[in-house]
């Protein structure tokens, strides 16, 4: 029985539509004649939805029994009785309810495919079983509802159903997917504009993968040579050479000019491994192409110009990178060179840029693995018998007479062993040591320099030519067995090296210790200076042997670029050493480089923290100590007044006015002055765990009284804050909701859980903010639209967003949903991290 035919409506949320268009192609089934029914198809209440079930055949489900409550599924035996050409399965990650034949729904679907039943069904990108931790990170939910990549990977169509952020939230505002109780807290959590876009970027990034996947695999099944331009692909030939880093930002910016742009390097190795670039220069290439966004391919292929082709062609390339010869002009007459046979054999659908370099025709100097010799007992022997063994052999034939092509076969028998031993030179030697013995003793006229018959002058001409291409041959076997063990002795150091690396499990020190280790030395050490004539410094020093100041007073040095030289103390290396230790500085060299940008990268932290503290200690000096001031002035200036006779009620008003604007002002100096000493280093804000509802409330004693509505549930974990600071920045976000908020229209102020973070959410109804002026409200001194110069001097968010960042959260603004503005502060939760909301986890939800 052949097996059915799996399509996937793949959507990035729920609410895009992938129901909808499950059902929209049912219709157009049911209405050319195909036998199609609905197995299980939820509609969540989704008047829309609900419509387009009319007038398909809906099988019977199957009612379940869990702790006391009774649930519906689909019945797969019923579905595999009424065996219909296509079945209609929503919500494929759906876990089954227990006592169901199958743990999962995707399970059930696997055995309608099986009996030959079409299937129809429907998914989210976050179901993926891989990508539960991206979207975790993401949406702060963690999906219990997951289906294996592989279910989905082997469908045979896979539609993705898309839909903007803003449009998929307009349909919740209106009520299109969730009850009206929900949408609040589904747009306020797991629907926010920047989860909805990584989503959505997750599943288009997704399914070109997959895409991409089928049109290599089309390719190859139809033999496809030819490029097809779908995407701007670049590939670059790299020959180890100093001239790689040009051709790469060469290629980089070519890429920068199409959508979509990928560069590709590529260098091609010798299939014997033999002879091969810089370690070094190869490693500076690699991440010079990944760091601008490329990829690094190593390929063996032993004519370059057809390999470069092959692998271009293999990835769907549309151009090629070279760079002009390094070949002096003499050089020529051996071909024309890599380039021109690869412009010459691109053909018409391959473009090939020749790139000019400061390299060019200065010939390719790149360094060539240089053989071990054969062992010294070897060679002995070899020559033992090269020089000693044809001697022997005419005193044993004196005794016996077998003819001159037998003596000649013996003579090159003993040069054969001569070249097994000891290589080329024993070999040559006992050649030319055998033929003249030949000559003088067996060939006619014997003991007489001469040769009488011209057919023995050809068989001792051959007799030398064979023995040396023997020898030649053998000692070229030998070599290359030598170096073949070595190469892969050096292959096996640096893959180990590079794995440490890639893990992240090498700081300097460990690598000069691996260094030290490998090469049997005494000290390493990474020296560098800051020109060609300042002194030599020390970044790194692991050994005990003697401390080197230069590189000329060690042992062995290794320049790395012009400046750093990687230096070790114990014995010199052989000369096929290098070639590795040369990689191990370069990596050195990445790894020291990599902590000073680490080290920079947490100073520019540090001095940016400082930053934001200084503005916000300025902010609130010049902001919130003014109103408590004049407050202040004011009452006094009054009951000092001589003019006006004040009533005990009335001087108890103004006096009860002076004492809150002091202890106001007590309160927010204090916090300034820890500011202060936080700005200098001496202190760090004062974090500690407290519950948002001892907070927050005090935070609502500047506005008036009903102008902001307070919902900050007792469950919700406590936070790690500053609560000075914590109630500055909602004091400041409350007071200037209230300033833009309709009258009548009090603000709400609500707080809420999600993962591992609690949000308190300022909630207005007012005009709102366009969405490019939403970061710029931030900075100091900004009032948005038409604010009076009453209503402050626009630095109260400025503060807010200070403070907020100095407690280790942050602060930034959404769209309310109907019109306004929603501020939105994210805190660190203190202790066991929350459940995730269920509101904001849309289990089991269909388009």
């Amino acid at each position: 029985m052949a097996r059915g035919k799996l399509r996937i409506h793949l959507g990035a949320a729920p609410g895009v539509g992938k129901t909808y268009a499950m059902l929209s192609e049912a219709h157009r089934r049911v209405g050319r004649g195909t036998d199609c029914v609905v197995a299980f198809v939820e509609h969540h209440g989704r008047p829309r939805t609900e419509v387009m079930l009319h007038g398909l055949e809906q099988v019977p489900r199957k009612e379940l029994e869990y702790r006391g409550g009774v649930f519906a599924e689909m019945d797969l035996d019923a579905v595999l009785a009424r065996r219909p050409q296509v079945a209609l399965v929503d919500e494929l990650a759906h876990t089954n309810i227990p006592g169901s034949r199958n743990a999962k729904r995707w399970q059930d679907v696997e055995e309608l495919l099986a009996a030959g039943i079409d299937v129809v069904s429907t998914v989210n990108i976050q179901h993926l079983e891989s990508l539960g931790d991206i979207v975790e990170s993401i949406t702060g939910v963690r999906q219990r509802e997951t289906v294996p990549d592989e279910v989905v990977r082997r469908a045979d169509q896979v539609e993705l159903v898309d839909m903007t952020p803003e449009a998929l939230r307009r349909r919740l505002a209106h009520g299109n997917v969730y009850q009206p109780d929900e949408v609040d807290a589904a747009l306020s959590n797991y629907f926010r504009p920047g989860n909805l876009t990584a989503l959505r970027e997750l599943a288009l990034l997704w399914v070109a993968d997959r895409v991409d996947a089928h049109l290599t695999r089309y390719r190859s099944e139809h033999r496809v040579s030819q490029i097809w331009g779908s995407r701007e692909r670049i590939v670059v030939g790299l020959t180890g050479g100093p001239e790689g880093r040009t051709l790469i930002r060469r290629a980089a910016r070519l890429a920068e000019k199409g959508a979509g742009g990928e560069v590709l390097a590529v260098y091609i190795a010798r299939s014997d491994g033999l002879a091969s670039a810089s370690p070094n220069e190869l490693a500076m290439q690699r991440t010079l192409v990944e760091d601008l966004g490329g990829t690094f391919h190593h390929v063996v292929g032993d004519d370059i110009p057809a390999a470069l082709l092959a692998f271009a062609r293999g990835v769907n390339a549309t151009q090629i990178v070279l760079g002009s010869s390094r070949r002096k002009s003499w050089q020529y007459v051996f071909g024309p060179g890599v380039g021109a046979t690869v412009a010459r054999e691109s053909g018409p659908d391959l473009d090939v840029h020749i790139v000019t370099h400061d390299e060019v025709a200065k010939g390719r100097g790149l360094p060539v693995a240089r053989g071990a010799r054969l062992g010294r007992s070897r060679r002995a022997w070899g020559w033992l018998v090269g020089i000693v063994g044809p001697p022997v052999l005419t005193v044993l034939l004196s005794a016996v007479d077998l003819g001159l092509a037998n003596d000649m076969l013996l003579f090159l028998a003993l040069t054969v062993a001569a070249a097994l031993l000891g290589g080329l030179l024993p070999a040559l030697a006992s050649a030319a040591v055998g033929s003249v013995l030949l000559n003088y003793f067996y060939s006619p006229p014997l003991h007489r320099w001469t040769i009488a018959d011209p057919k023995n002058i050809v068989a001792i001409v051959i007799f030398v030519a064979v023995g040396v291409a023997v020898a030649s041959v053998v000692d070229l076997a030998a070599r290359r067995t030598q170096q073949a063990a070595r190469l892969r002795a050096e292959s096996e150091i640096l893959s180990f090296l590079a794995g440490n690396v890639l893990r992240g499990e090498t700081g300097l020190e460990d690598l000069l210790e691996r260094v030290r280790e490998t090469f049997g030395m005494e000290s390493a050490a990474l020296l560098e200076r800051a020109d060609d004539v300042g002194p030599w410094t020390c970044a790194g020093r692991v050994g005990p042997g003697r401390p080197v100041e230069r590189p000329d007073q060690a042992d062995v040095d290794m320049p790395v670029g012009d400046h750093m030289a990687l230096a070790l103390t114990g014995r010199v290396l052989p000369a096929e050493d290098r070639r590795v230790l040369s990689a191990f500085a370069a990596q050195a060299a990445v790894v020291l480089d990599r902590r000073r940008l680490r080290e920079e990268a947490d100073r520019a932290r540090a001095l940016a923290e400082g930053n934001r503290i200084r503005t916000a200690l300025l902010a609130a000096v010049s902001h919130d100590l003014r109103t408590p001031l004049a407050g202040i002035k004011a009452a006094v200036t009054s009951l000092r007044s001589e003019d006006v006779e004040w009533s005990e009620e009335d001087r108890s008003e103004l006096l009860e006015g002076i004492e809150e604007g002091a202890d106001r002002l007590d309160h927010l100096v204090g916090n300034l002055l820890d500011m202060s000493r936080l700005q200098t280093g001496t202190v760090t804000p004062l974090i500690r765990e407290i519950d948002l509802d001892e907070v927050v409330p005090m935070a609502l004693g500047g506005v008036p009284e009903g102008s902001a509505d307070l919902d900050v549930p007792e469950s919700l974990p406590m936070v790690a804050v500053d609560p000075g600071l914590l109630e500055r920045a909602v004091a400041n976000l409350v007071e200037n909701a209230v300033k833009y908020a309709p009258p009548g229209t009090p603000v709400l102020v609500a707080a809420s859980a999600l993962a591992d973070r609690v949000e308190v959410r300022v909630v207005d109804r007012g005009p709102g903010v366009p969405d490019a002026a939403k970061d710029r409200i931030f900075e100091p001194f900004q009032r948005h639209g038409d604010a009076p110069r009453g209503a402050g001097v626009g630095l109260g968010l400025a503060v807010a967003r200070g403070f907020a960042e100095a407690m280790g959260g942050t602060l930034n603004t959404e769209d309310t949903p109907g019109g306004g503005l929603t501020m939105v502060l994210t805190l660190r939760a203190a202790g066991m991290r929350p459940e995730p909301h269920h509101a904001a986890e849309p289990e089991r939800q269909a388009s």
